[in-house]
């Protein structure tokens, strides 16, 4: 029995490596313009032998591939499904990815348009393969299916690039944006005396709320470093944005409101001190 079971088992093996990808059901179709529905070249694809006749792709033909992909028998989708497209010739290729679901029913459309100049130029017939991989242990397969004879308009000039080179290029230059400028002088001015007309309004809702300037002299006295130091700090914050405005780039101010800023932390902490001090004697 268990050399039953051992030969049963070898034979799966084997099974298992032999399977290969391949397709079935493949149908090559060829429509030109205004051929209607089920008009045009219509061939079954077989993956072991190609097609005896080249299919002639005219510029205003719509080629398309339908076929379903199996991993042995099985359908199965692929990790990669191609259509080749290869000149002998030159020896260059290009690939056209199919579209796959997951039962492997794909397909692939492609006209002149879709091909590289450097095909299109090919005087001899292009080779059309299917290319299929996965990961696994399943043969991938790369099998030539048909060969096309391209019928371009001799009419049409055919468009032309330069091939690319890598090599030595020419200096960049490079043109930087002039620095920004101020507004106008008189857009300042008009400016300005809009922001000092509403310091009145300022002062008259400070009276309005019940702000008490006579505990001035009595804050100054408690705490004059820290009210004295946070008024100044507030009044070079300001000069440090006119000077911004003016003539100073912002590497140059960051620097500068960075420490004015700490000053006026730490002096605005003191003096808010002394005010809460006044507050809760019942003062304010």
């Amino acid at each position: 029995m268990r050399t039953l079971y051992g030969a049963v088992a070898l034979l799966s093996a084997s099974a298992v490596s032999a399977a290969s990808w391949s397709f079935s059901d493949a149908t090559l179709t060829v429509q030109g313009k205004g051929t209607g529905v089920g008009g045009g070249l219509k061939e079954k694809l077989d993956p072991k032998s190609p097609l005896s006749k080249a299919v002639t792709l005219e510029g205003a033909d719509s080629l398309k591939i339908v076929l379903t992909t199996t991993d042995g028998k099985k359908p199965a989708r692929p990790h990669q499904a191609f259509l080749t497209i290869a000149d002998t010739a030159s020896g260059l290729e290009e690939a056209f990815p199919f579209s796959l679901k997951e039962n492997g029913k794909g397909k692939v459309e492609l006209t002149q348009r879709d091909i590289p100049l450097q095909l299109l130029a090919s005087t001899s017939h292009l080779i059309a393969s299917i290319v299929l991989g996965s990961f696994g242990a399943s043969t991938p397969i790369n099998t030539e299916v048909f060969q096309i004879d391209l019928q371009r308009d001799p009419s049409a000039p055919m468009e032309t690039a330069a091939p690319v080179r890598y090599g030595k290029q020419p200096e960049i230059h490079h043109i930087f944006k002039p620095d920004p400028k101020s507004p106008n002088v008189l857009i300042t001015i008009v400016f300005s005396l809009a922001i000092f007309a509403t310091l009145p309004v300022l002062l008259g809702t400070w009276l309005t709320v019940g702000a008490n300037f006579s505990h001035l002299p009595k804050a100054f006295d408690t705490a004059p470093a820290a009210h004295g130091v946070f008024f100044l700090s507030i009044l070079a914050l300001e000069g440090i944005f006119v000077a911004y405005y003016t003539s100073l780039n912002l590497f140059q101010t960051l620097p500068a409101v960075a420490v004015v800023g700490v000053v006026a932390f730490l002096s605005g902490t003191r003096a808010l001190t002394e005010v809460q001090g006044r507050r809760l004697a019942g003062e304010r």
